[in-house]
């Protein structure tokens, strides 16, 4: 039996999730969906359009879609939803799960694969994230929950547009892509957006396609030189300078007015890895620095290797498979790591040793 797909909805108090869930629930798309929702100090879903339940905690929507209110523990809450499913008490195809705007949404995450028995019944397919274009900006620099909720995302959303200049949407943008640079980020007004960007996404499937926004490579728009701190200069791909390729590519941007604890580094590198340090170089990082390693993945090019290597993880969890084989493609290593104060020389220097 196929497991059902979950989209994980976080977002920071007033960021909109709750409009968001109210457009997909009302909108008439054919599919049932099972909304989990955690009250904890969110405006719970309006009851004058849910026939409540109360001895099972689980509401039927007009369209066909269920939600209920998590008053326990997550596992609960899914295999309970699950176990209603089976006995045909209620139907639906995904769950939604709307997670309060003050939370981490990494052990939301980390549940999709430390409970067996939810893993034999659901796929976490993409955590998706709100930022209010009006309060974003501020909640980012007070509020670490903030930007671990920008670090988890597979998709971004930036709400409220319509409250700001489109000037201060583009900033949020970049900085938000700084944070992130594997998440693609839209603006949306009034929660209105098709299903496609919010279901199915495919955002923790092991795939051979490493999502890095294109922009993340690029160089500043100022001048370096003025602003007093050192930089490593990446040089996109019109440059006619000639460079060694055969050292390891990494960018690193000049520091901003605010400081955010989650950042990001992209490592790149034609020359392949060997096998056996890259595994026990991988093992010790995870084991010391896995609490604040958010989201990593990775095209690996192991030498040896006929195939791609694919590798992503939340925290100390890391899963690796077999991609496509490398036929013409040019082959090198693409990875990208998100996470709160990550040593970055650390990484890059060790990454640099497993290289052959």
């Amino acid at each position: 039996m196929a497991l059902i797909p979950v989209t994980i909805l976080s977002g920071f108090l007033g960021s909109g999730k709750t409009t968001l869930l109210k457009h997909i629930l009302h909108e008439n798309h054919g599919k049932k969906i099972a909304v989990i929702e955690n009250e904890f100090g969110e405006e719970n879903i309006d009851n004058d359009i849910l026939i409540q339940d109360s001895s099972e905690q689980i509401v039927q929507m007009s369209n066909g879609c269920v939600c209920c209110t998590i008053r326990g523990d997550l596992v609960v809450a899914l295999n309970d939803l699950w176990e209603q499913r089976k006995d045909k008490k209620i139907s639906f195809d995904r769950v939604v799960i709307e997670t309060t705007g003050v939370a981490n949404p990494g052990p939301v995450a980390q549940t999709f694969f430390m409970d067996d028995e939810v893993a034999s019944h659901y796929m976490l397919d993409a955590i998706v994230t709100l930022v209010d274009a009006k309060h974003g900006p501020q909640q980012l620099d007070t509020h670490e929950e903030a930007q671990q909720q920008v670090g988890f995302a597979d998709r971004i959303f930036i709400t409220k547009t319509d409250l700001v200049t489109p000037n201060a949407v583009d900033a949020l943008k970049h900085r938000l892509m700084h944070m992130n640079p594997r998440a693609p980020i839209a603006g949306i007004t009034q929660g209105t957006v098709s299903l496609e960007q919010v279901l199915d996404l495919k955002g923790f499937n092991l795939n051979d396609k490493l999502e890095i926004d294109p922009h993340f490579l690029e160089q500043d728009d100022h001048d370096h030189s003025q602003c007093g701190h050192d930089h490593h200069h990446e040089h996109g791909p019109d440059c006619d300078h000639s460079h060694d390729h055969a050292q390891p590519q990494t960018v690193q941007f000049m520091k901003k007015p605010h400081t955010d604890k989650i950042q990001s580094f992209v490592f790149k590198s034609d020359r392949p890895f060997d096998s056996d340090k890259l595994e026990g170089f991988l093992g010790g990082v995870l084991s010391v620095f896995g609490a604040k390693m958010l989201r990593y993945k990775g095209v690996l090019y192991i030498k040896g290797g006929a195939r791609k290597v694919i590798i992503q993880g939340v925290h100390e969890m890391m899963g690796s498979d077999l991609g496509k084989p490398w036929g013409n493609e040019k082959r090198e290593t693409r990875m990208v790591f998100i996470g709160i104060d990550l040593p970055k020389d650390v990484l890059l220097g060790g990454l640099e040793t497993c290289l052959v």
